[in-house]
């Protein structure tokens, strides 16, 4: 993986995802969500999140990507599900879990197969326009590589909280992790914002 620990190379030569341009890449990403949410349908979500996590090893990914991405949704999932099914039924539950996972697990093929800079790269360019009201490109795409880096670093955050609560004999209380998870977040971005002032950026 890369620095940010989400780009994965390319596992054969036949992983033509990778060498596609990140541009249509993220169009196609945009059009299949976009198609499964117009759908509004239970089976053609799940049908649709089923693809998105075969497509992984088929593009050479591998599945520890996919699997992570089941592993962060599942509570969230769960959670989402019982409220659909509390507040109306269990279509509705299967379609919206199926719609999410479907997006979530695109999202991560599409970034596992597209390096960091040229996912940068065409935020720049697509935030060209922007300039006209005083926006800067470079800036907006700063912003966007800070965003990616967190993501990582919350989920480290979390396993770290995790093994620390599990070391220590704890169970059944999951609450106590979010103190340090978010202690641990706040020292990342005090760390991250003097990196940013010493290199002159405000």
């Amino acid at each position: 993986m890369s620095a940010v620990g989400l780009y994965v190379p390319p596992r054969s030569r036949r992983a033509l995802l990778h060498r596609l341009p990140a541009g249509a890449k993220l169009l196609g990403l945009v059009l299949a969500v976009g198609a499964v949410v117009a759908a509004a349908n239970a089976a053609v979500a799940l049908a649709a999140a089923a693809t998105a996590a075969l497509l992984h090893p088929l593009c050479g990914v591998g599945v520890r990507p996919a699997l992570r991405t089941l592993r962060a949704l599942a509570p969230f999932l769960l959670a989402i599900a019982l409220f659909q099914w509390l507040a109306g039924d269990w279509p509705s539950a299967a379609r919206v879990c199926g719609q999410l996972l479907a997006a979530a697990l695109l999202a991560g093929l599409v970034t596992a197969s597209t390096r960091v800079s040229e996912m940068l790269d065409l935020f720049e360019k697509l935030a060209r326009p922007l300039a006209r009201f005083g926006a800067d490109p470079r800036r907006v795409a700063l912003v966007l590589a800070l965003t990616v880096r967190c993501i990582p670093l919350v989920a480290s955050a979390w396993h770290t909280s995790r093994e620390a609560y599990i070391a220590r004999g704890l169970r059944g209380r999951p609450d106590v992790m979010v103190v340090p998870v978010i202690v641990g977040l706040l020292r990342s971005a005090d760390a991250l914002g003097d990196a940013l002032t010493a290199r002159g950026i405000d």
